[in-house]
């Protein structure tokens, strides 16, 4: 198995809403902010490359969205979606499977572009789109707080196009393929998908908005975004103990300065960042 870090790009979110209740006070030592309080984070994919198979997992934000959209989350940075695979000599039409942890926009956008004709076209022609059925439902009917996330052109025409194929839910990991399952967690959005990848160098977490950097490794920094923050409390300590019992290499989709990071215990009992390295 050959795992690829695939940069999308950068983009902006309000620095208070990625650290919900923790105060600017305290959040605003251990990363910086601008004058609007916006703070840069990834857009970072991976590309597993197993038997015939290539894998991307997330897509970015992709580059379809209008000008209002931009100048809300300031999308920038040298590389691109395609640009990074191009750069690993892998062309969309070679991309065998899309795992979409979930449909937010900053996940999925790049699934999806639009050609010199106007049509939805999918980025990844002989992909399968992979969801599952309890997020799809959520996303197509979204709530007041995720309604902004959920952008139904980045999805829909998945559908449409008979590519979208949706992952069995379970209470348990479930095995997805060879040496790759999948976890479910419901405190950021409905039934968001964890994947766990056995790799040669040891179990690779790919951590989505669970633990979207360095910095949200203390249990009370839970994004304003998730919808059970209490349910994200469970879930981050259970993949902390997991990672520190597992020696899980956890990856970071969102830290714009780190891609992996294993834990430990401190003196005091607490688990904390341990090694901070790229993939």
């Amino acid at each position: 198995m050959k795992i690829s870090v695939v940069h999308a790009g950068l983009f902006k979110l309000d620095g208070g809403a990625m650290f919900g209740v923790v105060p600017k006070k305290m959040w605003g030592k251990i990363i910086e902010s601008d004058e609007n309080n916006m703070v840069t984070w990834a857009t970072r994919s991976i590309l597993i490359e197993h038997g015939d198979r290539k894998i991307l997992v997330d897509t970015g934000i992709g580059n379809k969205q209008d000008d209002k959209f931009r100048s809300h989350f300031e999308p920038h940075g040298d590389m691109d979606l395609m640009g990074s695979l191009l750069e690993s000599k892998i062309h969309p039409e070679e991309i065998t499977d899309v795992f979409l942890t979930h449909l937010h926009f900053d996940h999925v956008g790049g699934a999806v572009y639009i050609d010199e004709k106007g049509r939805f076209k999918n980025t990844f022609p002989n992909a399968t789109y992979w969801s599952n059925e309890k997020q799809w439902n959520w996303a197509m009917k979204p709530n007041m707080r995720e309604r902004a996330s959920f952008l139904k052109e980045n999805f829909v025409p998945l559908k449409e196009s008979g590519k979208l194929q949706f992952i069995d839910v379970q209470k348990d990991p479930v095995q997805w393929m060879d040496k790759l399952s999948v976890r479910f967690t419901y405190g950021h959005t409905e039934a968001m998908m964890i994947l766990h990848a056995e790799t040669e160098r040891g179990p690779l977490v790919f951590c989505a908005d669970l633990l979207p950097s360095i910095h949200h490794i203390g249990l009370p920094y839970v994004m304003s975004y998730d919808i059970r923050p209490l349910d994200s409390l469970k879930e981050k300590e259970d993949l902390a103990f997991g990672a520190l019992e597992g020696q899980w290499n956890l990856f970071l989709e969102h830290d714009a300065n780190n891609e992996v990071c294993t834990v430990k215990k401190n003196d005091r009992g607490r688990i904390i960042i341990d090694k901070v390295f790229n993939w």
